[in-house]
């Protein structure tokens, strides 16, 4: 059974920093595209974060510079390093994984969704 545990989030103040998780169970996350999406309040969920099996990253241009994604092949694991947070970086941050960039791009809210973790920046 394919399982993504997000944790690490909590309640930063502006200017702060958090680094979130996403441990796999039952999938090798080093031969799949995964990516970190936030979903704030009364918004859309959106891709903030993306790594490649190949290592090749994307961010938006709301993070980029801020916040940085990177995968622990032994652990199986995802971390987004979020740095210099804003109020409006706060939001439910969901990991997801799958074969390709385009596949992770393509996502919708009615696909399956982990618990999420939830980051509050207050300024």
């Amino acid at each position: 059974q394919v399982q993504l545990a997000e944790s690490g989030g909590g309640l930063v103040q502006a200017g702060g920093s958090l680094r979130l998780s996403c441990a796999a169970s039952g999938i090798v996350l080093s031969s799949r595209a995964t990516g970190w999406y936030r979903q704030a309040p009364g918004k859309q969920r959106e891709l903030v974060a993306s790594i490649t099996r190949d290592g090749n990253i994307n961010y938006p241009n709301s993070v980029l510079g801020r916040f940085t994604i990177s995968r622990d092949n032994a652990k199986n694991t995802v971390y987004l390093q979020m740095s210099n947070l804003k109020p409006e970086d706060t939001g439910t941050y969901f990991c997801a994984t799958e074969p390709w960039y385009a596949d992770l791009v393509r996502r919708r809210d009615g696909d399956s969704w982990g618990q999420g973790t939830q980051v509050t920046v207050s300024s």
